[in-house]
């Protein structure tokens, strides 16, 4: 499946890109509080309510808004560009953060928090898609153009950056929530989104071209339109499902062995997982296809998920997060390389963030129901839920596969949208 690093493009060659310092900089701390925010919410509300149920729930109406705006932020940013998106986004985040936690530490009713975690998710900036978008403009992956080769290795140099920040954030918002405060965690988020952000939007120069507005002989469509997208983003609600029942799993269960301070650093093995495994995915020559790679790393992160259930010693169940965390990184990664196969550049941002909004929508789901499994029944219960999600998901790739081929050369891909030069995917 893999030959030598030595026949492909590496990570040194795609970081000598012209002009990709000056965004992945500053896009990196722009996405770093992405990672902070659910388990912020989650240990805020979980102190003042007592309940992971409720905490779970607020953080499930956080990503579900997000899930439901992120596209539509995407669709935006590739009409009007990231800089006129982004700003005001951030803006909002933050005042919206600052509501929610204020309200919670009034112990405001629940459905105060919930109304209060809808702006906040909708107003996530979108940094992780818009930075994949960057890299998509510089490499030059237009329509009716082989991609580059470097888009494979730009896809995995993205995990990597995604799953750093998952390392990074978890661990820094339970050590500001249990060593300085319980809303330090989303204090610090909402401050670095507007910090990030703002020095992400400033870097104009690498930003892709607005596509400006709808004609008549060219409507805009949804990304959404491309059934290969469709497929893709059911598939990410499986890996939302592992963040989030993971991330709620881990906290009862640190909380129930009475070593609350454990719980960032399981989360930072099982990130760290997925982090080594972009890192192997972007120096690997794969001979297989995208599809395939998707399907195998679904299913070997199915098999390493059943086992969550049963574990409950800290010793083996850091083992096997870092297992599962292995595991998710080759199906992210190969399905972001689809979609530079399945969606011209006019749409590539929105169908990124459709992506995201899966995962957002999973990870959404999964907290609100592992964290009343966990209050009901013990953290161990809540590890049901990744695996729920994966078998899922695995049951969709294997029965729609075949909506992930991209269409023959001169085919449009969806109407409004563009064509494609034909790409290997198996």
């Amino acid at each position: 499946m893999a030959s030598t690093v030595s026949d492909r493009p590496g990570y040194g060659q795609l970081l000598r890109t012209p002009g990709a310092w000056t965004f992945l900089l500053p896009g990196f701390a722009a996405r770093q509080p992405f990672a902070m925010l659910t388990i912020g919410i989650v240990l805020l509300v979980q102190h003042t309510t007592g309940s992971y149920g409720s905490a779970g729930a607020v953080a499930a109406f956080s990503g579900v808004s997000m899930a439901l705006f992120a596209p539509q932020s995407g669709r935006l940013a590739d009409r009007f560009g990231q800089r006129a998106v982004l700003l005001p986004g951030v803006l909002v985040h933050a005042v919206s953060v600052g509501a929610l936690t204020a309200l919670a530490l009034a112990d405001a009713p629940l459905w105060a928090l919930f109304l209060a975690a809808v702006p906040t998710g909708a107003s996530i900036p979108q940094v992780g898609p818009m930075v994949r978008a960057r890299w998509a403009a510089r490499l030059d992956a237009a329509p009716g153009r082989p991609a580059s080769p470097l888009m494979a290795t730009a896809a995995a140099f993205e995990s990597v950056t995604d799953e750093f920040t998952f390392v990074i954030g978890p661990v820094l918002a339970t050590a500001l929530c249990t060593g300085v405060h319980p809303a330090a965690g989303l204090v610090a988020e909402g401050a670095l989104t507007l910090i990030g952000g703002v020095l992400f939007a400033a870097q104009r120069s690498t930003q892709p071209a607005p596509r400006g507005a709808a004609t008549a002989a060219e409507p805009h469509r949804s990304a959404l339109s491309v059934p290969g997208v469709r497929v893709l983003a059911v598939s990410f609600l499986g890996i939302g499902a592992v963040f989030g029942g993971m991330q709620v799993s881990l906290t009862a269960f640190s909380e129930e062995i009475g070593r609350p301070g454990v719980n960032g650093l399981l989360y930072g093995i099982f990130a760290a997982g997925n982090m080594l495994a972009g890192i192997a995915c972007g120096a690997i020559a794969w001979k297989s296809g995208p599809r395939r790679r998707l399907i195998v790393g679904y299913a070997a992160l199915t098999l390493t998920a059943s086992g969550l259930w049963a574990v409950h010693s800290v010793p083996l169940l850091a083992g096997l997060g870092l297992l599962v965390g292995l595991c998710i990184a080759p199906a992210l990664i190969s399905g972001y390389t689809l979609v530079d196969a399945l969606v011209p550049a006019s749409a590539r941002t929105e169908a990124f963030t459709w992506l995201t909004g899966a995962v957002a929508l999973g990870q959404a789901a999964a907290v609100t129901v592992a964290g009343q499994l966990a209050d009901a029944h013990g953290a161990s219960t809540g590890f049901l839920v990744p695996l729920t999600g994966t078998v899922l998901a695995l049951a969709t790739l294997l029965a729609l596969r075949s909506r992930l081929t991209p269409p023959p050369a001169g085919r449009t891909v969806a109407r409004g949208i563009g064509h494609r030069e034909p790409v290997t995917v198996d």
